[in-house]
């Protein structure tokens, strides 16, 4: 069983993983989903925001689902409470839902000395006054959201107060609670690794860490790239996988996939945060593993089911993926330059993730790409030029000035 939004970027992906391993996947999901040409899956509906509802319903299915699994953050919460009405293995419910309430999430790091930023609860009116226990440069943040909607740096007072009142709004708009606290924490200098990986038997094996070559110091932070392996050093990476085992520990998080954000500082590795789910959007298309080139997905979908094992070593090549940001708001009118972006060497696909004529915003209040570039060679300086060279190819063209009425709805 697949708990997925409608419109998620990884249906397709998954629905193929299974294929491949002759395994019936059935899709819960709140509204249509794009198969992307390669057959259709069974599909049940469900609803996020009634979550034991929908685990029951999912739990009620006949035959019965051997596994459930999350392809993101709404769905996790969900995805747990079926596997426990199941008597399947999973994370407990608690564990995950740690993972999506940013403020609780710091709580339980905070017991269990992870490192961490150090952090405030802002409840309506409080983000200044917080901020400035904390001092400046600080971060505020929803608890809630994810793919860093909402998030903004502040460096003064009067910053505060007004990220304040824009961070309610962009909770209001994902159907939130704009009087819930806020998250104030320190702004921790540094590059971002992301480390992807497998809980087996609350065991991290690690899958692969991801470089952030392009800066996140904010106002806001739209990631754009990751290439893999890590160019850090041997000392450092031990750090980073140390800090996270630490954080899933603390959470209670015992099995499947962990998604992790840290900051390698001055002062050491931070965590950022955790979820209990792999990477997002179709980056996870630059993950490879053992000798056949197994899928993410595919790798996910086999440890759910306790199949045979397989060599989870990451593929032999550097590979890399870069996220096409929004610039401004507007209708997606074109992107061109894909067919010489897809010429230069070592580029091998491009995925255009939002259709020409759909309202687009950017961040903070977006939360999607444009699409997707995927690139792999012998280095991973390599793929990072290979990346860049191909991104300077592509023409975007988004309208501010066309009537959104006429447009298709907003893809934030």
């Amino acid at each position: 069983m697949l708990v997925i939004p409608s419109g998620s970027y990884r249906t397709a992906d998954f629905v193929a993983a299974a294929r491949d391993l002759r395994v019936d996947i059935v899709v819960a999901s709140d509204g249509d989903l794009p198969m992307g040409g390669i057959g259709k899956a069974r599909t049940i509906t469900i609803d996020f925001g009634r979550p034991e509802w929908s685990a029951a319903r999912i739990a009620n299915l006949t035959p019965s689902p051997d596994a459930v699994i999350s392809a993101g953050d709404r769905g996790v919460t969900i995805a747990a409470m079926a596997s426990r009405i199941l008597g399947v293995p999973a994370n407990p419910v608690g564990a995950v839902a740690a993972t999506r309430d940013k403020g609780h999430m710091r709580g339980l790091l905070d017991g269990a000395d992870v490192p961490q930023p150090r952090f405030r609860l802002a409840a309506a009116g409080e983000v200044e006054r917080r901020a400035d226990e904390l001092g400046y440069p600080c971060v505020v943040k929803p608890r809630g959201l994810s793919a860093s909607r909402g998030v903004i740096r502040v460096d003064a007072p009067g910053e505060a107060s007004a990220a304040e009142r824009w961070v309610r709004d962009i909770v209001t708009t994902a159907g939130g609670d704009a009087d819930e606290s806020l998250l104030v924490e320190t702004f921790v200098p540094g590059e971002e690794v992301a480390l992807e990986g497998m809980l087996i038997d609350g065991d991290l094996v690690v899958l692969a860490l991801l470089d952030k070559p392009d800066a996140l110091d904010g106002p806001f932070f739209e990631e754009t790239m990751f290439v893999s392996p890590s160019r850090h050093g041997a000392a450092t990476q031990r750090e980073i996988v140390s800090v996270v085992r630490a954080a899933t520990r603390a959470l209670g998080l015992v099995t499947g996939p962990v998604h992790a954000e840290v900051r390698c500082g001055p002062d050491g590795v931070f965590l950022i945060e955790v979820a209990a789910r792999s990477i997002g959007g179709l980056c996870g298309r630059a993950l490879t593993f053992g000798l056949l080139g197994e899928s993410l997905e595919s790798v996910i979908i086999r440890s759910a089911l306790g199949m045979p094992g397989r060599d989870l070593d990451a593929g032999a090549h550097a590979t890399g993926v870069l996220m096409l940001p929004i610039p401004h708001d507007g209708v997606l009118v074109s992107i061109d330059g894909v067919e010489d972006a897809l010429r230069v060497d070592g580029v091998t696909e491009f995925d255009q993730t939002i259709p020409d004529g759909r309202r687009v915003l950017p961040l903070p209040e977006g939360d999607r790409y444009l699409g997707f570039l995927f690139a792999r060679g012998v280095t991973p300086d390599a793929v990072e030029d290979a990346l860049r060279a191909a991104h300077e190819h592509l023409v975007i063209t988004i309208d501010p000035d066309i009537d959104p009425d006429a447009a298709s709805p907003v893809c934030r």
